[in-house]
């Protein structure tokens, strides 16, 4: 009679597993963080008639990052059971094999990890070509001169139509009610004589009598005295 075996292996010694079975475990994790800074046009001033001038600009930028990993459920340690491996009998079995005779506490290495970063960027940009940084500001003042000399025209021409206004109708006798709200649209208007022109007067005139004739008698003395003096 012939059989057929295969052979076999002790899997484990007094119920202690013999097995080999090397678990080798890693993680990690990366976070990358990054600031960017982003650099934004030129300060433009617009001064009409097609004037803009470009200054210098500045950029702050503040931040603030921050970064928290949690592990749940969070276990500092955990209880590591020790076996009983006494061998009195010296057959390289255990005794007690799988007795526990006591738990030690062995650290996880669990933790939790934040991270925080505050901080300011800043860029400076300034344009390079300074005479034409000057150009641009003397045409921009000269634009400024010229739009205030025609607000002064503007402002001239009301007041001489004010002017003229008020004093056509003082000569026509149409005046505003004094102490009305509109009475002191004309009231620094003085309506006079224009030059060569007399006014309308009166003059109270005294009658011219003939000087006395003297004949002989005292009176005319007296009137004559009179008369010398």
């Amino acid at each position: 009679m012939l059989g057929t075996a295969s052979p076999t292996f002790a899997s484990d010694i007094g119920g202690v597993s013999a097995t080999a079975n090397p678990v080798a475990n890693s993680s990690g994790s990366v976070t990358n963080q990054a600031i960017q800074v982003l650099q934004g046009p030129y300060v433009t001033n617009t001064y009409g008639n097609g004037i803009s001038c470009q200054g210098p600009t500045m950029n702050v930028t503040p931040f603030l990052t921050g970064n928290i990993a949690v592990k749940r459920p969070y276990e500092d340690t955990y209880m590591d059971p020790v076996y009983n491996n006494v061998d009195a009998d010296n057959d390289d079995v255990p005794d007690n094999p799988g007795q526990i005779l006591y738990y030690k506490p062995v650290r996880t290495g669990q933790k939790d990890s934040s991270t925080l970063s505050l901080g300011v960027s800043a860029t400076w940009s300034k344009p390079m070509d300074k005479k034409l940084q000057e150009q641009c500001k003397q045409a921009a003042q000269a634009n400024i001169n010229l739009m205030n000399q025609a607000v002064a025209n503007k402002r001239l021409d009301f007041e001489i139509a004010r002017l003229k206004n008020c004093g056509e109708l003082m000569k026509a006798g149409i005046i505003f009610r004094p102490g009305t709200e509109y009475a002191k649209v004309c009231a620094d208007v003085i309506l006079i004589n224009p030059p060569g022109v007399v006014a309308n007067h009166t003059h109270t005139l005294q009658p011219n009598l003939p000087p006395p004739v003297a004949d002989g008698k005292a009176s005319d003395l007296k009137t004559i005295s009179i008369g010398s003096k």
